[in-house]
C-alpha cells in the first residue's frame, strides 16, 4: 500500500487520532501510559500502535525494559503540502485580493 494511503487509514480511526494527540501532548509514553487513556484492551491499543508505525506516524524506542513511543508529524505535513495546502492557495489569494481590493490597496 502506498505511504500516503496507510496515513489515511491511520488517520481514519478515532481512537488512532486519539493516540496521536495524547504523544502531541506529551511525547515518549509507553504503551502502558497510552493504554490507561483509552477504555480498550491492551492488545487493542498494541494493534492501533502498530497500524499508526506502519504508517510511520509513531517511532518507537527501546529504553530497558520499555519501549517509548513518539510521534512523528512528518507524514502528516507531507500530506497537508500535497492535498490540503495547493487546494486552498486560490482561494486565499482570492481573498486576499478581495480585502486589498475593498480597503483601495493597490496590488
Amino acid at each position: 500500500m502506498p505511504s500516503d494511503d496507510l496515513v489515511f487509514k491511520a488517520l481514519a480511526d478515532p481512537t488512532r487520532r486519539f493516540l496521536l494527540d495524547q504523544l502531541h501532548a506529551r511525547d515518549g509514553r509507553t504503551l502502558t501510559e497510552l493504554e490507561s487513556e483509552v477504555d480498550m484492551s491492551r492488545f487493542g491499543v498494541m494493534k492501533h500502535l502498530k497500524l499508526l508505525e506502519e504508517a510511520g506516524l509513531v517511532i518507537t524506542r527501546k529504553e530497558g525494559r520499555e519501549k517509548r513511543h513518539f510521534l512523528n508529524p512528518v507524514p502528516i505535513r507531507q500530506i497537508h503540502d500535497r492535498w490540503i495546502d495547493k487546494y486552498t492557495e486560490r482561494h486565499v489569494t482570492a481573498l486576499l485580493n478581495l480585502k486589498d481590493e475593498l480597503e483601495g490597496n493597490e496590488p
